[in-house]
């Protein structure tokens, strides 16, 4: 794993990227070379003593990456309207790219797919260790439960936009891929209505969005007289923070190509 790993971290307006930014900033192996927001936003050139302290340095809000500027990671956790710029930047300046952003279209998986031909890309719903393990053990758990049902449930605070998150789509597709099935067919999205039983292969999905929740995940495989449920629970945003800043420091020096958790978790480097 590289000593120091200078980043760049764009969406640095947002909760994660202020997570990001403070962890990274208390941190003498990922100095923050740049904290970049969207344009127009009243950050811009503000010093960020003003919210972290004398850690900052001379650091300000920026729109853009200067030229003279190289981080070794472009740390991305901003919106999917924002995605395409900061994978486009990442791309033309060679640089490795870390995102956490969902909500992603096809279009823009696409473009990650072309991303890692030339740079090494690491994409995560989750940074969070714990989610880490938790797929690994819902893969397992799908592989040795053949037959039996399986849902998933989620809760987050009330100001997350998107639905099911992007961490319950990550086990869904876990559990259909360790089935050999095609995610797209057998995921439920809504029950409103039905009139019928449910299908084995089904892979349903509940979601809350309440209170300041920062994350809860349990996966359910269920049969005739017993349960097996999975379940992850985030108290605190700094999980992911610190999930993100370990994968920077992983992926800073790789190989083009593209990598994920699972992958972290399975290096001798963990």
């Amino acid at each position: 794993m590289n000593p120091t790993v200078p980043i760049a971290v764009h969406g640095a307006a947002g909760r994660m990227g202020q997570a990001i930014l403070r962890l990274a900033l208390a941190n003498a192996h990922t100095p923050v070379v740049a904290a970049l927001v969207k344009p127009g936003s009243p950050l811009i050139g503000t010093s960020l003593r003003e919210r972290f302290g004398a850690t900052a340095g001379a650091l300000a809000y920026a729109s853009s990456l200067d030229r003279s500027v190289s981080p070794a990671v472009l740390v991305d956790f901003s919106s999917a309207n924002a995605f395409d710029d900061a994978l486009a930047l990442a791309v033309a300046r060679r640089i490795p790219f870390l995102s956490g952003t969902t909500g992603l279209s096809l279009e823009q998986r696409a473009a990650i797919a072309r991303a890692r031909d030339s740079i090494p890309v690491f994409w995560s719903a989750n940074f969070s260790i714990g989610v880490a393990v938790l797929a690994r053990l819902a893969r397992d758990a799908a592989k040795a439960l053949a037959g039996w049902d399986c849902d998933i449930a989620e809760v987050h605070h009330r100001h997350k936009k998107d639905a099911p998150s992007g961490t319950s789509r990550m086990l869904g597709r876990v559990v259909a891929e360790a089935r050999g099935d095609d995610f797209d067919r057998v995921a439920v999205w809504d029950r409103t209505g039905w009139s019928r039983a449910r299908d084995p292969s089904e892979i349903g999905f509940a979601v809350a969005r309440a209170g300041d929740v920062v994350g809860e995940h349990t996966v359910v495989f269920a049969t005739d007289g017993e349960r097996i449920e999975l379940t992850h629970r985030a108290t605190d945003r700094d999980v992911f923070a610190r999930g993100a800043l370990r994968a920077a420091l992983w992926i800073a020096g790789r190989d083009a190509g593209s990598y994920a958790m699972a992958d972290l978790l399975e290096s001798e480097e963990f």
